[in-house]
């Protein structure tokens, strides 16, 4: 059985025991969070929502949270003596997904 699910903005696929990375949640090491925008369920029938499945929810437990590899954004304009570089870190949270209620 999988799932897919809205969160920060994006779209994930999600089965049980899988683990993803996903935009930051405000949720401490070990909470359980719950997703209820389930955008379809898929396995032994395929249900898909307008714009969301009614009673689906997908629960996972928050495994940890972290920052991405450094990523360098560098600007410049040609022969205007124009330069900037800059770092930047998205942050991310880990999670394992428990169950899916369909």
């Amino acid at each position: 059985m999988y799932a897919i699910i809205e969160t920060g903005g994006k779209q994930v696929k999600v089965e049980e025991g899988q683990e993803i990375y996903i935009e930051k949640l405000d949720a401490e090491a070990g909470e359980t969070v719950t997703f209820d925008k389930v955008l379809a369920v898929g396995g032994d029938q395929f249900k898909v929502g307008s714009p969301y499945v009614e009673g689906a929810s997908v629960s996972a437990k928050v495994e940890k949270q972290g920052r991405q590899k450094k990523i360098t954004v560098f600007k410049y304009k040609p022969k205007k003596n124009y330069k900037r570089k800059q770092g930047h870190r998205q942050p991310y949270t880990k999670v394992v997904i428990e169950k899916i209620h369909a």
